[in-house]
């Protein structure tokens, strides 16, 4: 099975940009579509973004569009997900999850190994 651990979040001022890291461990890795998703405070948890195994396709939720960017170093088992132009409403926890096939979409069922979330605070 594989392990995921999300790193990186904190508090960022409006506008600002952070970079998450959710680096795995298992053997299949590098065969995995990969995700992320967060969950604001009293909300249900939603679809961020989602790269396919060897990153030559990623999708995006409409609300980070532009602003955030998926990305996978295979070598390193490590998921990045860049976040630029960042606003008050993308304040949440992020979580980091693997998808069983090569390719995955925006619904949570598609995957099945979720990390543990990072915290990201963004301040007006």
């Amino acid at each position: 099975q594989v392990q995921l651990v999300e790193s990186g979040g904190r508090l960022v001022q409006a506008g600002g940009s952070l970079r998450l890291s959710c680096a795995a461990s298992g053997r299949t890795f590098s065969r995995n579509a990969m995700g992320w998703f967060r969950q604001a405070p009293g909300k249900e948890r939603e679809f961020v973004a989602t790269i396919s195994w060897d990153g030559s396709t990623n999708a995006y939720a409409d609300s980070v569009k532009g602003r955030f960017t998926i990305s996978r170093d295979n070598a390193k088992n490590t998921v990045y997900l860049q976040m630029n132009s960042l606003k008050p409403e993308d304040t949440a926890v992020y979580y980091c999850a693997a998808a069983p096939g090569r390719f995955a979409l925006s619904r949570q069922n598609d995957y099945n190994y979720w990390g543990q979330g990072t915290q990201v605070t963004v301040s007006s």
